[in-house]
């Protein structure tokens, strides 16, 4: 007789453990089936730990600029295995606090593989390899991504690394080809050369971060430069030969071949999704091109089964999963719940300057057939980030001129992560960019930029 639940969910990543715990406050019995550690990539291999990391890189360049705010420091080094401790450190302290919250909300973690049986069931292998059958009458799959590898460019853990490695290595190598430009490749970039690595970028589109605003990836890509990396777009890898010392990664450009050597190479084109082996085939579960398909309330085709996270077509964010793990066990529990709006989801990327983006570009939004008002406000003009030091970047507001509706906004800059909430809320409540100049920003922040870049598209701007 299999061990009954009112819900199962299989992961227990920023999907499954915020699905799980909400189903709990609304009176379920939940259990979780996670074979590693709760908290899934996020909090031990993903976001968290790389924010640790970014962090040191920071206070190490701090460090070396304290000429710059009039403090005279000696020559500080880069001590690379105690910043990989820490960021380990930091990890397991989240990953303890969701064991915290599981026991709060009375949810068990199942210790195994799950695997769906048909009649609504989850087969649990545990590591010794026995296995036990728990049933529900609802069952979230949450089985999140893994780094995609590309063929020419197997993952072997040593020479060519995924972002997994790229944040436990034992030594700093000391030149490094990132293949990829997206937040994961861009943030290691980063992180590497503020500790002396000798960094290039290749990326296959036309230039980095290419799913931002162009005028971000201009500004991101001369930041860089100045910096010392080296940076190849319109770049395709086409071979790595992994067999002598270092890596002799093979580049096809537009003006021809070129052979980079270097220690390591980080893998950084995206991601996977664990879908293999949980079976999906076995009990029914439509998919498409790697992803289970559901309705606006992650219902699959089969009764009784969701699907959220990055297994499901949207941005593979965490918070995306939290949202769409929340609205799931809402709509289970029977409430009135509108579906997620993929149009007003956050994008954030930590490398310094900072990325954070919300709704259409410029170009997406002309694309769409809006007339615009585009209104910019550039850091260097702000009082708080010459103070800082960090006057590099700029915020970038996009409004339908007809309407009024806020369409985006797109900010490089420091601290521009805990900035874009502002705009995602604003948009929620259809705030219109005249109530944006109306509201009081306080002074001297940085979040005045969204406020000046706002008067900017309707002329009013006074520091500009």
């Amino acid at each position: 007789m299999a061990t009954k639940y009112d819900l199962i969910v299989i992961g227990s990543g920023p999907g499954g453990y915020v699905a799980a715990i909400r189903a709990s406050q609304l009176g379920m019995k939940v259990g979780v089936v996670e074979k590693a550690e709760l908290g899934g990539i996020c909090l031990n291999w993903g976001c968290i730990p790389t924010k640790a990391l970014l962090k040191s890189a920071q206070v190490f360049e701090y460090i070396q600029h304290a000429s710059d705010y009039g403090i005279k420091v000696d020559k500080a080094s880069a001590d690379f295995g105690a910043m990989v401790q820490r960021s380990r450190d930091v990890a397991n302290g989240m990953s303890k606090g969701i064991n915290f919250l599981f026991k709060k909300n009375k949810i068990d973690h199942i210790v195994g593989f799950g695997k769906l049986k048909a009649g609504k069931k989850v087969e649990v292998t545990a590591e010794d390899g026995s296995k036990t059958d728990y049933s529900a009458e609802h069952i979230i799959v949450a089985t999140g991504g893994r780094a995609r590898e590309l063929p020419h460019m197997p993952i072997d853990g040593k020479k060519i690394i995924g972002y997994r490695q790229a944040m436990s290595l034992e030594k700093q190598p000391k030149s490094m080809v990132v293949v990829g430009s997206g937040a994961i490749g861009v943030e290691f970039a980063y992180f590497y050369n503020s500790i002396g690595t000798e960094v290039t970028i290749v990326e296959y589109m036309d230039r980095i971060v290419p799913v931002e605003d162009e005028e971000v990836s201009k500004q991101l890509e001369r930041t860089y430069k100045k910096a010392g990396m080296k940076i190849m777009t319109n770049a395709e890898v086409t071979a790595v030969d992994t067999k002598g010392k270092t890596c002799k990664v093979s580049v096809k450009t537009k003006k021809g071949d070129e052979t980079l050597e270097c220690d390591v190479v980080l893998s950084a084109v995206g991601i996977s999704t664990n879908i293999e082996g949980i079976g999906l085939e076995d009990v029914g579960v439509a998919t498409d091109k790697g992803k289970i398909l559901v309705d606006d309330y992650y219902k699959t085709n089969i009764p009784g089964v969701y699907a959220i996270g990055d297994v499901v077509h949207g941005p593979a964010l965490a918070h995306v999963a939290s949202a769409e793990g929340i609205i799931c066990v809402e709509k289970i529990a029977g409430q009135h719940v509108e579906p997620l709006d993929y149009n007003n989801i956050p994008g954030c990327t930590y490398c310094q300057p900072e990325i954070a983006s919300v709704g259409y570009t410029e170009k997406a939004a002309k694309e769409a057939g809006y007339e615009v008002k585009v209104g910019k406000f550039p850091f260097s003009a702000s009082g708080k980030a010459k103070a800082g030091g960090v006057p590099d970047g700029f915020v970038k507001v996009i409004f339908d001129a007809k309407y009024g509706e806020w369409l985006g906004a797109h900010m490089i800059g420091a601290n521009v992560t805990e900035m874009i909430a502002e705009v995602v809320a604003a948009r929620k409540l259809e705030t219109t960019g005249h109530e944006i100049i109306k509201s009081v920003h306080p002074h001297p922040t940085m979040s005045e930029a969204v406020m000046e870049a706002t008067a900017a598209a309707y002329d009013e701007v006074i520091h500009l």
